[in-house]
């Protein structure tokens, strides 16, 4: 562009209008703010790199007048927040948005009372200079800020503060019905005391009119903790022992009846004990009460069975609660009982005894061992005392550990059975130390003339010490099933 003369730039400046190349951007204070403001200045046609800076910075000013010119909204959020904040936040948060919007409402007014004196000589300007083709001059709205709308504060909200509290702390003068105990409620003057056991305790207890007390005796402790182990739950379904012997005559089914008879007077489940010698069985006549009906009949009926009374009806039921499945009294009948009879008595038994004792033949290679031996649990190994019948019983925890039940004969139970009066000849100490190093326990069962006669054994009847003996083989069983042994 030309250089204009003194008396054009004179008009010029007279009329508010600034040379082009003295000044870019004009900055305007007003009112204590700051506006910026943009002027169009006329740019020749031929010049094309003046019309490319026209145009950049025309699209850069509308890009920034469409973003002053969007409203500002607020947040609903926000506004939530705003309203959840007490009451002082709050009309501080609303005073801060009114100062702003009052100083963006001096601004504007500011800028829309001079900016028509800023463009009015830049319009005449243009229509004056004629010697030279200006380019249309676009005219720059600038934007009036939008006033923000005050958020109103909301009302106060009173908080509830739930806190949880214990049952015994919503009415404690309440209370429940677990607190009404015997020794709360009972006067301990009229309660009537156990009598202690033991003679002078018993004595003393009888003579002070039952003042005095001083508690069973060593011994009678030592009875009802012996009861309490052989009372101890056996959880899971019912337990298989098998009553073994490699040689007749040692007492193998008096050692199953006195086991069963000891296990059923100290539990309160039902215990049952299975003849399944092949031969002919003596197990049912060791007790004073018949059924008339053996495990053939069982096996008969297995598919009838419904409840334990159609069971019943085939058991035989000593004074202790032992159930007894006797065998046939016919050797060519029982004969053919083999494997799949047992199989079927078993499973019935399963399903209505905790401890199923099983009085094996003679031997254990016959018929029956096999299914025997697959449901057992622990073993119960019967010797005599004397040199062949203790290799005998030896002979058999080798055989049983050679075939796959190596556990069941660690947790075993050996019982040394005495079944001739008198000392035995071969030295007690020595055999019962032998077996200690295979099995999990020994008992010695004493002699007994009552049943070595051979009649009816009634538990409560035979002596002490036997009874005893048959009580501790109870409790190392229930033992040997509450804790198998590992393989």
């Amino acid at each position: 562009m030309a250089d204009r003369s003194d008396s054009e730039r004179a008009e010029t400046e007279e009329h508010g209008v600034l040379d082009e190349e003295r000044v870019d951007t004009s900055g305007i204070f007003l009112g204590g703010s700051t506006a910026q403001v943009s002027v169009a200045f006329p740019v020749p046609a031929d010049d094309d790199d003046a019309i490319d800076e026209d145009f950049e910075e025309a699209s850069g000013q509308e890009r920034v007048v469409a973003g002053l010119s969007e409203p500002e909204h607020t947040d609903t959020a926000e506004a939530e927040i705003i309203d959840d904040l007490p009451v002082s936040v709050a009309h501080a948060h609303h005073d801060a948005d009114v100062h702003d919007v009052e100083i963006e409402d001096a601004a504007a007014e500011d800028v829309a009372t001079d900016t028509p004196e800023a463009a009015a000589p830049a319009e005449q300007n243009v229509a004056t200079d004629g010697a030279e083709t200006a380019a249309p001059v676009e005219r720059v709205a600038v934007p009036v800020a939008q006033p923000v709308r005050a958020v109103e504060p909301s009302p106060v909200a009173f908080d509830v503060t739930l806190a949880s509290k214990r049952l015994g702390e919503l009415e404690v003068s309440r209370e429940g019905a677990d607190v009404l105990t015997a020794d709360r409620l009972l006067d301990p003057h009229h309660v009537t005391k156990v009598e202690p056991e033991g003679f002078w305790q018993t004595a003393l207890y009888r003579a002070s009119g039952t003042l005095i007390n001083l508690g069973d005796s060593k011994r009678a402790r030592a009875s009802k903790e012996l009861s309490r182990r052989i009372a101890a739950p056996l959880p899971g379904g019912a337990r298989f022992v098998p009553v073994l012997s490699r040689k007749g005559g040692v007492g193998k089914t008096t050692v199953t009846t006195l086991l069963g008879m000891a296990l059923a007077d100290a539990r309160d489940d039902r215990v049952v004990a299975v003849d399944a010698n092949p031969d002919r069985g003596t197990l049912a006549e060791r007790i004073s009460r018949t059924s008339g009906k053996t495990i053939r009949d069982l096996v008969r009926i297995k598919d009838d069975v419904v409840g334990y009374n159609d069971l019943s009806t085939i058991v035989a039921r000593d004074e202790t609660r032992l159930d007894v499945l006797a065998s046939d009294a016919d050797p060519r009948v029982s004969e053919a009982f083999g494997d799949d009879d047992y199989r079927a008595a078993a499973e019935v038994a399963a399903h209505y005894y905790s401890v199923v004792l099983t009085d094996t033949g003679t031997g254990i290679v016959h018929s029956v061992m096999a299914a025997t031996l697959e449901r057992a649990d622990s073993l119960v190994v019967v010797a005599g005392l004397s040199i062949d019948e203790a290799r005998l019983a030896s002979e058999t925890l080798t055989w049983l550990e050679t075939n796959g039940y190596g556990a069941q004969v660690r947790g075993a139970v050996v019982v040394l059975n005495t079944t001739r009066p008198g000392s035995p000849l071969v030295r007690a100490d020595e055999v019962e130390a032998h077996f200690r190093t295979r099995v999990r326990s020994v008992i010695r069962m004493p002699y007994d003339s009552h049943i070595a006669s051979g009649a009816a054994i009634g538990f409560h009847e035979i002596h002490p010490a036997t009874r005893e003996a048959a009580r501790q083989l109870a409790a190392a069983v229930v033992e040997s099933l509450r804790v198998p042994a590992t393989v």
